[in-house]
């Protein structure tokens, strides 16, 4: 009995027949959403709804429909009316990558587990590096996300710069970082999951475009020896996640060098424009950062998660994570560029490298350039829009394709102002003909756009300021 089930499991002919109906399928989608055939960009439904008809399905549904449904109650991302979160429209063909990672199945935690994606990974990051502008010193691996990517970079920064062993030992001496009051959250998880505490973050307050004062600098850094905290990094934000708006990277640079404090860069959103011509310049100085992640499933069209974690010294790919384990990792130095294990928090992990790679051989690095500039091209277009609308306010000029705007009821309070705009969110939100978020910056409500699909336009944009106009005359 168990054999044949599992006969059943490994069927090739019907792996195949499934496979070909689900790129068709998938296909199918891709071209009804690209095209706007179907007009919404989610069906909205509630949790505890949702949850119910999965029970259900689990027990009574069509296995025949399993797919398609899974495909048919999700967010749209490759809707033009996807303008939301900071998730990109998959490239088709990294699809295809994905599959074959999912099948194949290769761990990668030391090279012989995963020889094609490990040798791969070390040809995408010597690309990343010499586009960021290291030199051949340089080197990096690419892990599960920016999340975890910024928090190993952290621990890299600590145990590079305190002259103590507390991977092993622990620590007694109050440490700390430095960062802007806007960066992603996960800066402080990181900094709290190390033991730094809330007093180990600095946050540095944010000019009125809401960018680090890096004038601030000093005084901060003075206050921080005086409470006796060990300052041993400072963070860069490429761009915050809120906002959009870059960090002025080289001043961040200037001041970490005076100080001989390691400067790590998040650039998971914005790093890619490393590609960009038109808009690298957004990221001067980041050639003097000792660590930078580039998140790959953001703007640079693969699936999530895969993240690039990069060092301006190779060696530094090592320290990380100094434990022995002799049924896995040998002491080669040899092998030490090939064996993941040694330098990223998974034993285990996907075959993500071969996305990046495949981005690279089927189109070339243009197509990040085109990617990139496209979308923040068109962050500036929809701000140049609101900005000419008499009912709409912008929170800043953007630097990127984030893009903070309000509708603006002159004759009412900020409280009952932000409670309006809350209310529209959630009215567009269940309409489901848009997808955008929200956020709060200095006590207002915003409604938040990200255009991550190339194919949204400026009609779009214009669409879905009558859209809110009209949602606002009745909330």
């Amino acid at each position: 009995m168990h054999t044949s089930l599992l006969k059943q499991v490994y069927d090739t002919e019907a792996f195949r027949k499934k496979g070909h109906e689900l790129i068709d399928q998938l296909a199918d989608h891709l071209e009804d959403k690209l095209q706007q055939k179907s007009g919404n960009a989610i069906h909205w439904n509630e949790p505890e709804k949702e949850l119910t008809f999965w029970e259900t399905f689990l027990e009574k549904g069509d296995k025949n429909e399993l797919f398609s449904e899974i495909t048919k109650r999700t967010t749209y991302i490759h809707h033009p009316h996807y303008i939301g979160h900071q998730v990109t429209p998959t490239a088709p063909m990294t699809a295809l990558t994905g599959m074959i990672s999912s099948l194949l199945n290769n761990g990668m935690a030391v090279y012989e587990m995963g020889m094609s994606p490990s040798a791969i990974e070390r040809v995408v990051t010597d690309v990343l590096c010499k586009k960021i502008g290291y030199d051949t010193n340089s080197g990096g691996f690419i892990t599960s996300g920016g999340t975890l990517a910024n928090l190993t970079a952290l621990l890299t920064a600590r145990k590079v710069s305190i002259d103590a062993d507390i991977w092993n030992q622990g620590s007694t001496q109050q440490l700390g970082i430095m960062v802007s009051e806007q960066a992603h959250y996960c800066v402080d998880r990181a900094a709290k999951i190390m033991g730094l505490g809330e007093q180990g973050i600095i946050k540095i307050p944010t000019t009125t475009d809401f960018r680090m004062n890096t004038a601030l600098l000093e005084d901060k850094y003075t206050e921080a020896q005086q409470k006796g905290i060990h300052i041993f990094a400072i963070i860069g934000s490429a761009p915050s996640t809120a906002t959009g708006m870059f960090d002025d990277l080289q001043k961040i640079a200037d001041f970490a060098k005076s100080k001989k404090l390691w400067f790590h860069i998040d650039g998971a959103h914005g790093g890619a424009a490393i590609f960009s011509p038109k808009y690298k310049t957004l990221l001067k100085g980041i050639d003097e950062a000792d660590s930078v992640v580039i998140d790959g499933h953001k703007m640079m069209m693969m699936p999530a998660l895969t993240t690039a974690l990069l060092y301006k010294k190779s060696a530094h790919t090592n320290v990380t994570f100094s434990q022995k384990a002799d049924y896995l990792l040998s002491e080669s130095e040899l092998e030490d560029w090939c064996n993941s294990g040694k330098k990223t928090f998974e034993c285990t992990k996907t075959m993500m490298s071969i996305h990046w790679f495949t981005l690279l051989k089927l189109y070339g690095e243009d197509v990040f350039d085109a990617y990139v500039t496209h979308l923040f091209d068109l962050g500036a277009q929809f701000a140049k829009i609101i900005k000419r609308h008499s009912k709409f306010e912008i929170a800043v000029t953007p630097m990127s394709n984030i893009v903070c705007f309000k509708y603006v009821d002159k004759h009412a309070s900020l409280e009952a102002q932000n409670k309006q705009n809350e209310t529209i969110r959630q009215a567009l939100l269940v309409d489901g003909e848009f997808y955008i978020v929200q956020t709060k910056l200095r006590g207002v409500h915003y409604l938040r756009v990200t255009v991550m699909n190339p194919f949204t336009t400026e009609v779009h944009f214009k669409n879905l300021l009558d859209k809110i106009c009209k949602l606002a005359d009745t909330v």
